[in-house]
This record gives structure tokens, C-alpha cells and sequence, in this order.
């Protein structure tokens, strides 16, 4: 009688099936730093692109229209120290709507706006770069359901007094 030889195969669930490029992340943060929402779309989040774009966009927006009035409340009162009555914030009369004073303190805030716009578009465009080298490197990982957190309401049967918690639920196969 002839003993047959069986192979037993198992197969190892703590890699993933999916090579892992250690690459990836710089890749897709070269990516994002050349044009903002590309690393986003090497990463296959597509999702994200329009939200990049969008703060960029209102940054760049903002800094435009604060540029905007900057120029307007600076020419009004250059002309009125030039001794013009003639501006757009003038009265009909000889009295001014705004006076010179807060012609000045208009510039400073159009100013400080403008310097925040600036800081809104380079934070949009950081994030940008951050957010898809981050996003590369947790491809690695696998995410599975056997994780879950839920709340948790019971009644103490002592006191009759509510409890709260959370339950932290891991799940082994």
C-alpha cells in the first residue's frame, strides 16, 4: 500500500496581496507639490481635487477683492490729501461720507485681509502635499470591519441611574 504525501497550504493573512511601493508617498506628494490635486488623483481619491481647488480658489478670490478695495480707499485718500472733493466716498456736499481716518483704518483692514487670503491659498496648497503623502502611506494598511466602536447605554440596576460608555469591539476570524 502506497502512503500518499499531502501538501498542506495556508494562507497567511498578515500580508496583503497588494505589493507595497515605499515610494508611493513621496511620489504622491512630488505629485501634489507640482499640480495641487494630482497626488490626490495618483492616491485614487478623486473626491478630494474639488475641495483643494475650491479653498485655493476662495483664497485667491478674497485676496483679489480685499487688493480691490485696498486701491480704492488709498486712491480717496491720496486725493483728498492732494485737496480733491471728488472721491466716491464724498457727500453731495462739502462734508465727507468717510472721513480721512477711517479711509485709513479701511486700508489697514483691506491690508490685514489681504495677508490673510495669502495664508488661506498656502495652507490650501500645504494640506494638499500633506494630505496626499499621508494617504500613500496608510494605502499599506489593511482596513477591515473587525473594528467597530459604539456607544453604550445601561441602566445601573443598584441606583436605577443611567451609565454611558463605549465599547471597543474587535472581532478575531
Amino acid at each position: 500500500m502506497k502512503t500518499e504525501k499531502k501538501a498542506i497550504v495556508v494562507n497567511d493573512s498578515l500580508f496583503s496581496e497588494i505589493e507595497y511601493d515605499p515610494l508611493a508617498p513621496s511620489r504622491a506628494a512630488f505629485y501634489s507639490t507640482v499640480l495641487p490635486g494630482l497626488g490626490q488623483a495618483y492616491n485614487k481619491k478623486y473626491w478630494k481635487i474639488p475641495i483643494i481647488y475650491a479653498g485655493m480658489a476662495s483664497g485667491v478670490y478674497f485676496y483679489k477683492k480685499q487688493n480691490e478695495d485696498y486701491n480704492r480707499f488709498r486712491d480717496a485718500y491720496k486725493r483728498r490729501l492732494a485737496g480733491y472733493k471728488d472721491d466716491e466716498f464724498y457727500g453731495d456736499g462739502n462734508e465727507p461720507i468717510i472721513s480721512n481716518d477711517r479711509l485709513i483704518n479701511a486700508q489697514k483692514s483691506a491690508q490685514k485681509n489681504k495677508s490673510v487670503s495669502i495664508i488661506v491659498t498656502a495652507a490650501f496648497y500645504i494640506l494638499n502635499i500633506i494630505d496626499a503623502n499621508v494617504d500613500a502611506h496608510l494605502r499599506q494598511y489593511e482596513v477591515r470591519e473587525d473594528l467597530s466602536l459604539e456607544p453604550n447605554l445601561e441602566l445601573n440596576p443598584l441606583n436605577a441611574q443611567p451609565q454611558y460608555g463605549l465599547s471597543l469591539t474587535y472581532r478575531f476570524k
